[in-house]
Parts: structure tokens; C-alpha cells; sequence
């Protein structure tokens, strides 16, 4: 497990679109769901599992969360 203060912040383009707010609106009801769970499970637990959350290689600050 991982023991880190989380806030997720969403990449937002120049144009002021938002990628995931729009994959989000192409999922449907059940994985959307999934997904915000997850996120919230992440910014919530001191400790989150690996299973849901790993540092990207080579990165500073980048973090891969698995759904």
C-alpha cells in the first residue's frame, strides 16, 4: 500500500475542454460509477493499494490510476 496525501487534478486543455469530463460522459452508468469510486477511494485513504494507484516510471508527480 501506498501512504500519500492525494488530490487528483484533471488535465485541462488551452481551449478550456476537459478530457475527462468528456470520457466520463461516454461511459456508462456502471463504469462511471466505478470510476468515481476509485478516484474518490484515492483522494480519501491515507493508504491506497497498489491495485488502484502507481507512480509512472521516470516521472516526478505522475501517477497512473487503475480502474
Amino acid at each position: 500500500m501506498l501512504t500519500y496525501n492525494v488530490i487528483i487534478k484533471f488535465y485541462k486543455k488551452d481551449n478550456d475542454r476537459n478530457p475527462i469530463d468528456e470520457f466520463l460522459d461516454s461511459l456508462n452508468t456502471k463504469q462511471a460509477k466505478k470510476v468515481t469510486w476509485v478516484l474518490r477511494l484515492i483522494e480519501e485513504l491515507d493508504k491506497t493499494p497498489k491495485q488502484y494507484f502507481k507512480k509512472l516510471v521516470n516521472t516526478n508527480k505522475i501517477w497512473e490510476v487503475r480502474i
